[in-house]
């Protein structure tokens, strides 16, 4: 097998080269990096990663936390930790998941930390390695979101567009920064059309909202539009109307967020605010990775730009016909 020895000779460098080009590529000028990547690919060489971390005094391995309790039949954690895990396994890293429950204390390069909740941010910010939050915060943490405010704006905006005559937003009840960003999109949109506007929060449950609207319905008149801070949320407000005797789209509106399986397991399909959950958990890992490579270098937050999907929980007006996106 080809060694680093090698690599100098065909490059016409010094190990030392070869060795700052691999381990601290910023280090070096462009052209010297061209000299030995394109050696390298002669030679079929490829540096020992596990050396290189020894050598760089790193583990190789990032922990994902996920700060609330982990629903194993959640599609949407598990797209987002098959995004992470994708991008860390093309960067030779290894994923090791921490559950809220855990005492696990190995060492580790960095963090990706999700499920935050306002009782979290001081011991977070006691950390000492590199952090990047799944989740957009008041604190300065380096973070990566939807654009939550941009995607319930949209979805009130379609409503409204479409002659709902009362759109009522139904989030969901925590203390956390997405939250409170999806009820300002609302209350955007709303107060730019001058209409009333109402917001009641449950628990992520269907079952709370399911409840609520199956006994609760007759407060709404037809023609009121539901938007909701989740797709959970969305299930239970489709199904408590049904149990009301009243129908979706024909008699009601609804509108979920998030887009991962449970909007296109409804009955009827839900128009949803739909998040790129899987490419999200890749970019998480791709700023955690550039921050543990270059500690020293700023890292900006990223927040992906949501599309609104149209299926069959909102009625469209005939001269407003709107293609279905899927």
């Amino acid at each position: 097998m080809p060694t680093l020895s090698d690599v100098a000779k065909v490059a016409n460098v010094s190990k030392m080269t070869v060795s700052r080009v691999i381990n601290h590529p910023e280090q070096v000028t462009e052209e010297l990096r061209e000299l030995v990547y394109a050696a390298m690919k002669e030679l079929d060489y490829r540096p020992n990663n596990v050396a290189k971390a020894l050598a760089q005094n790193r583990t190789l391995t990032v922990k994902v936390m996920i700060l609330e309790e982990l629903d194993t039949t959640e599609p949407y954690y598990m797209n987002l930790l098959i995004g992470i895990a994708s991008e860390l396994n093309e960067n030779h890293y290894a994923l090791q998941l921490v559950t809220p429950n855990s005492n696990d204390r190995t060492e580790c390069d960095g963090f990706i930390i999700m499920g935050m909740r306002e009782e979290d941010y001081p011991w977070i910010e006691e950390i000492k390695k590199p952090v990047v939050l799944f989740g957009e915060n008041n604190y300065g943490f380096t973070y990566v979101d939807s654009n939550n405010r941009e995607g319930t704006r949209k979805a009130t905006s379609y409503a409204i567009a479409n002659g709902y005559s009362n759109i009522v937003f139904m989030g969901i009840d925590v203390d956390a920064r997405f939250e409170e960003s999806r009820e300002k999109g609302y209350l955007e949109a709303m107060e730019d059309s001058g209409l009333e506007t109402e917001i009641i929060r449950f628990e992520n449950h269907s079952t709370l909202s399911r409840n609520f609207i199956r006994e609760n319905l007759s407060r709404y008149p037809k023609d009121t539009c539901f938007i909701c801070g989740s797709d959970r949320l969305a299930i239970g407000i489709t199904t408590g109307i049904r149990q009301a005797g009243k129908r979706v789209p024909e008699d009601y509106g609804v509108i979920g967020f998030d887009g991962v399986f449970l909007d296109q397991i409804s009955e009827p399909k839900l128009t949803t605010v739909k998040q790129d959950v899987y490419k999200m958990g890749e970019i998480c890992a791709s700023v955690l990775l550039q921050k543990i490579q270059h500690p020293k270098k700023p890292v900006k937050s990223i927040e992906f730009s949501p599309q609104l999907i149209i299926r069959e929980s909102t009625k469209v007006l005939e001269e407003e016909k709107i293609p279905v996106k899927d």
